[in-house]
């Protein structure tokens, strides 16, 4: 029998990473942060000194990643050059470019064929911004996570605050606003909710509920 794909979805700061590894947990799932890998390119390009705007030369930095997968507590992770990669994909500069490597066709297309090739680890609870549109678009359960953008911007800005990162809320109210611009109009796969997905507004929800929420439905399903 095929494994089991969770999909979640939604912009940045509406929850998706910590509902996404909570629901994984309580299934016992393997957890996929999707997002990360985007990161990873990103981290690597401005290690390397590759402008995240080049399209061709981080598409020939692409093909010479050496990058390999592992599961380990409960989260399918990954190396890149034999180094796991923690808070350095989180920093600022990583934050302000992701959204020009994840919109490039190319980077797009081999990030979908790792995260496809994941299920050979288990079932999954998967997370990002395209992965019941484009990655699993056949994921029989899909969840679309939203927020209001005021409640985003805070939500980023205590993250990032706790991260003793220096920056105003009005840099992250407007950080965020860039990247939804970035990743709902770019011509491949754009964020949007996927046919089917059950839609979540958490702007009045804490993380409890919202994980109680996708695990009740799931439960309820023949699963």
């Amino acid at each position: 029998m095929a494994n089991k794909v969770v999909a979640i979805d939604g912009p940045s700061a509406s929850g998706k990473s910590t509902v996404a590894k909570r629901v994984a947990a309580a299934l016992g799932f393997l957890y996929v942060d999707s997002g990360a890998l985007y990161r990873a390119v990103t981290w690597k390009a401005l290690q390397e000194k590759v402008s995240t705007s080049d399209a061709s030369r981080v598409s020939i930095l692409l093909q010479n990643l050496a990058i390999t997968f592992y599961e380990k507590e409960g989260i399918v992770c990954f190396k890149i050059d034999d180094r796991e990669l923690k808070n350095e994909i989180r920093a600022i500069e990583v934050n302000e470019n992701v959204s020009k490597i994840a919109a490039m066709p190319e980077v797009r297309s081999q990030v979908v064929v790792w995260l496809r090739d994941m299920v050979r680890f288990g079932d999954l609870v998967m997370e990002g911004r395209d992965i019941a549109t484009a990655v699993f678009p056949n994921a029989e359960h899909k969840f679309y996570l939203d927020a209001s953008e005021e409640e985003r911007a805070k939500r980023r800005f205590q993250e990032i605050h706790d991260g003793a990162e220096k920056i105003t809320f009005t840099d992250v109210n407007e950080s965020l606003k860039r990247r939804d611009a970035i990743d709902k109009g770019r011509k491949m796969d754009p964020l949007r909710m996927a046919n089917g997905a059950v839609k979540i507004d958490t702007t009045g929800m804490n993380i409890d509920q919202v994980v109680q929420f996708i695990v009740d439905r799931l439960k309820a399903c023949v699963f």
